[in-house]
């Protein structure tokens, strides 16, 4: 009967387990778009010391990076709602 099964089912393993790869996917560009954000905020802040912009410039564009990054976590947070209800599927 398990055989059966197994053949039966099959399909939709692996169905979901490219589903889980894509999710997968899309986690890690996440990640690497909030890294590449922060590393943005820090050269930010670099060039204000350094005097290169002006307090205006930075604020306009600091304003900016953080609006994207705390969208980022925003949407992170809701895709480790969802990952914990796929978890119970599983």
């Amino acid at each position: 009967m398990f055989v059966v099964d197994d053949i039966l089912m099959a399909p939709f393993r692996g169905i979901f387990w490219v589903c889980k790869e894509i999710h997968q996917a899309v986690q890690d560009e996440v990640v690497n778009e909030a890294d590449a954000l922060r590393m943005e905020l820090s050269r930010l802040y670099m060039m204000l010391e350094t005097g290169r912009i002006s307090e205006e410039e930075f604020d306009n564009q600091e304003k900016m990076l953080l609006d994207r990054l705390d969208a980022l976590e925003q949407s992170g947070s809701d895709e480790e709602i969802s990952d914990d209800a796929g978890q119970i599927l599983t």
